[in-house]
């Protein structure tokens, strides 16, 4: 019969496929801790393996705490160091005990005093519902959508682009995967005035065609942005996607509006796809500027459906918008 030393050992050195550090993780841990652990204990060993965690706190430790005492003339940072100025050195072993029950009772008396003590760290790290976080990091395809690094170098975080306080919604137009440096940079340097960004989407312009279409009509569409058959279609299908706010520059457009049009494009290109099964592809393109032929000045993204043999030469695409340069 097998031993569960050789059983554990087989199962570490030929069966375990990881994605991540949890599995040798937590069978090290239940080992260290006699054959069982509790969940909470399976999470301790887990960010104690955690780097980019300890580089968050190692931010903290410098921006709050270390800069605090050094204030205050507590301590002294020297380099990466930190050691107990001139003044407090030198406490006796029982002082010493003393001194630490102290900082373990003025602990304790805190965190009775404030039921929830971590608020502040789950509102900075996006706390929000387990399906939607998974949503948001999936379409992120588990990396930073600021810096790109991946999920597997540094924590990811789910990110408010308008925060609550400001108005932002717990919808996934309004969510950005960051990883934890991006987020903590977003929130030193970005002085934007969310409440002016918050108040400008609910922006319409009477003298525009699609702010009249988007009030007057069941217009296809959620949240920010809307979809609408094109009222002089290149070919059969052919759709606009659009943002409800009134704004004329596709280069204007805030990050959740683009998120919107993103997501309406994708669902109006298979509704497509699923009527059409002639539809062999599909141009996407947006006007900018007078120059560039926009004609009505309200952000539209063109979706046109195109089929095998609706056009002689149709090499090129987008770029026979210049005659002549579509043949390269």
């Amino acid at each position: 019969m097998t031993s569960a030393y050789e059983s554990l050992k087989e199962y570490l050195s030929n069966r375990m496929r990881m994605s991540h550090i949890y599995q040798p993780v937590m069978i090290r841990q239940i080992l260290l801790n006699g054959d069982q652990i509790t969940r909470r204990e399976a999470a301790q060993a887990f960010l104690a393996e955690d780097q980019s965690q300890i580089e968050y706190y190692e931010k903290v430790t410098a921006q709050m705490p270390g800069r605090v005492l050094a204030n205050n003339g507590v301590i002294i940072k020297t380099g990466q160091k930190y050691e107990f100025a001139e003044l407090y050195r030198g406490v006796t072993p029982e002082e010493r005990a003393e001194l630490i029950d102290l900082c373990t009772q003025k602990l304790q008396e805190y965190l009775e005093g404030r039921p929830d003590p971590w608020n502040h760290r789950r509102k900075g790290s996006g706390y929000i519902p387990g399906s939607l976080r998974y949503d948001v990091l999936a379409r992120a395809k588990g990396r930073c959508e600021a810096c790109g690094v991946s999920a597997m170098e540094k924590a990811l975080e789910v990110d408010h682009i308008i925060p609550r306080n400001h108005g932002g919604k717990d919808d996934p137009d309004n969510l950005q995967a960051l990883c934890y440096t991006c987020n903590a940079q977003k929130r030193d340097r970005d002085q934007t005035d969310f409440r002016e960004v918050a108040q400008s989407l609910h922006h319409r312009d009477e003298s525009c065609i699609f702010c009249e279409l988007e009030r007057m009509q069941e217009v296809d569409g959620e949240g920010l942005a809307f979809v609408l058959e094109d009222s002089f279609p290149v070919s059969i299908g052919h759709t606009l996607i659009l943002p409800r706010r009134h704004v004329a520059d596709y280069f204007d457009l805030y990050q959740p509006e683009r998120n919107a049009m993103e997501r309406l494009l994708k669902v109006a290109k298979q509704r497509l796809s699923d009527k059409d099964p002639m539809i062999s592809g599909f141009n996407i393109g947006v006007n900018v500027g007078q120059s560039a032929g926009q004609s009505v000045f309200h952000v539209h993204m063109h979706l046109i459906p195109r089929r095998d043999g609706d056009h002689p030469q149709p090499r090129g695409g987008v770029r026979s918008v210049i005659p002549g340069k579509a043949d390269y």
